[in-house]
């Protein structure tokens, strides 16, 4: 009970931080917002007992990419002084699909986890999970992110990719002849 408990209030921080991320029209709140998102996904994935993912999502996401989406934010004052409107003309079509998606969840997770009568909890019990699927997961992810015919092709890209959005926030921050004077 006391993990559903957790669950529905790492749910919240995560839902209300991702509405947040969309909502405010201010990109450096709107960054520590994701971050907080980025935080509660964390906490999810450890309340699922997965405590290298949720690791992975504290370094990776909220200790690289959340700092460099701040960092291009910061170091692109013009984005930040522009006053466009708050309203975004796009309602219908976003509700729409908020609906669609919220109705794909609904089954999805009526089907993984159905109501179960006659007991104190709302939601049934979780999947079993083979203790071997589990057994030394967090090894055999290591050795396929380094193997030759693993994932290191994909993980170098990655990487790559990072360091090229790091050069093209360094680009476009960097200030030109001229503009200095108009900051």
């Amino acid at each position: 009970m006391s993990q559903q408990i957790v669950f529905f209030i790492l749910a919240a921080i995560t839902l209300t931080s991702a509405i947040a991320v969309v909502a405010l029209r201010n990109l450096f709140h709107a960054a520590l917002a994701l971050m907080a998102s980025f935080l509660g996904v964390a906490g999810i994935y450890i309340l699922l007992e997965a405590g290298f993912l949720g690791m992975a999502q504290l370094l990776v996401y909220i200790g690289a990419i959340s700092i460099l989406i701040i960092f291009a934010v910061m170091m692109t004052r013009r984005m930040m002084q522009t006053r466009e409107t708050p309203f975004n003309s796009q309602v219908v079509a976003a509700l729409i699909g908020t609906l669609l998606s919220f109705a794909v969840l609904v089954v999805v997770i009526g089907q993984l986890y159905p109501l179960v009568p006659g007991t104190d909890t709302m939601l049934g019990s979780a999947p079993a999970v083979d203790p071997a699927i589990i057994e030394n997961s967090t090894a055999r992810m290591g050795l396929s992110f380094v193997s030759a015919d693993g994932y290191v092709l994909p993980f170098e890209a990655a990487s790559v990719l990072l360091l090229a959005a790091l050069v093209g926030s360094i680009i476009i921050a960097w200030p030109r002849s001229g503009e200095e004077e108009n900051l």
